[in-house]
């Protein structure tokens, strides 16, 4: 990140709205920890054939527990974009755009602390990901 993209920084989020947004990340990050530990306390993600009488509901579990999982991949993910979110205030690069070095509007910050992207970059890439896949 270029110096006047750090100065941009300090200018458009104060102290106390950086601190905001660490409570907010932090909180986050706490219910995603919570969410994890309460999945892993689930008896049930272990399949035992025993207790399935039929096909079907043997079908219907492993599903469950594949719908599982990939919740587990997605907070897994949302827990690093935390992680770098909270590390991005310690460093004073918090809220700056990593494509067009431009301060990420409060707004966009609010709803989404751990974006990384301005809403226009991620529009783009977000085109972009349609036209490639």
């Amino acid at each position: 990140m270029t110096t006047a993209a750090a100065a941009t920084s300090s200018k458009s989020l104060n102290k106390k709205e950086l601190k905001k947004f660490q409570d907010l990340l932090d909180e986050k990050r706490k219910a995603v920890l919570e969410r994890a530990r309460e999945m892993l306390s689930i008896e049930n993600m272990s399949l035992d054939t025993n207790d399935l009488p039929d096909e079907m509901d043997l079908a219907s579990s492993e599903y469950l527990q594949s719908f599982e999982f990939r919740l587990r991949g997605r907070e897994k993910s949302l827990l690093s974009k935390l992680d770098l979110a909270l590390k991005k205030i310690e460093d004073g690069t918090f809220g700056i755009c990593e494509i067009c070095d431009d301060p990420i509007g409060k707004k966009r910050l609010e709803a989404r602390p751990e974006t990384t992207l301005c809403i226009k970059c991620k529009e783009d890439q977000e085109r972009e990901e349609r036209t490639m896949g």
